[in-house]
C-alpha cells in the first residue's frame, strides 16, 4: 500500500508540474520579416514573432549594417533612430524604422523577455537590395 501511495504522489508531482511547465516557456523566434537570409526590397519595419506574450521594456533590437554594395572594408555600421514597440498580439516586436534600409547587409541582434522573466537573444541576417 505504501509503493501505491508513493506511485501516485509521484503521478500527481508530474502531472502538476507538466501542467505548469507551459507557464515556464521561453520565448522562441518563430518568423521574422524580413526573413533570416531574405533579399528584399528597401524594409520601413523589421517584425519578429514570438511564440510567448513579451514584456516591451525588457524586448528589443540592435540593428547594425555589416556590408555596403561597392565598399570592400566597409566598417559595420550601427543604425540608430527606430523605435521598438510590442505588436497588438502581444507577441510580434516590431521596429519601425524612419525611412528605408539602403542597400547592404544586415545584423539583426534581438533579445526578448517573456513572463517567465527569463531573457533569450539571438540574431538573424538579412540584404536589402
Amino acid at each position: 500500500m505504501a509503493a501505491f501511495r508513493t506511485l501516485m504522489i509521484a503521478a500527481a508531482a508530474t502531472a502538476a508540474l507538466a501542467a505548469s511547465a507551459p507557464a515556464l516557456a521561453h520565448p522562441k523566434l518563430l518568423s521574422t520579416t524580413p526573413a533570416a537570409g531574405e533579399t528584399t526590397a528597401p524594409p520601413t519595419r523589421i517584425a519578429l514573432a514570438f511564440s510567448e506574450t513579451l514584456i516591451a521594456p525588457m524586448s528589443g533590437l540592435d540593428l547594425t549594417m555589416t556590408a555596403m554594395p561597392g565598399m570592400a572594408h566597409h566598417a559595420p555600421m550601427t543604425v540608430t533612430g527606430f523605435k521598438t514597440d510590442i505588436g497588438p498580439d502581444g507577441k510580434t516586436l516590431i521596429a519601425t524604422l524612419p525611412r528605408s534600409l539602403p542597400a547592404g547587409s544586415y545584423d539583426a541582434q534581438w533579445h526578448a523577455v517573456s513572463v517567465d522573466t527569463h531573457r533569450v537573444e539571438g540574431h538573424f541576417a538579412f540584404t536589402v537590395r
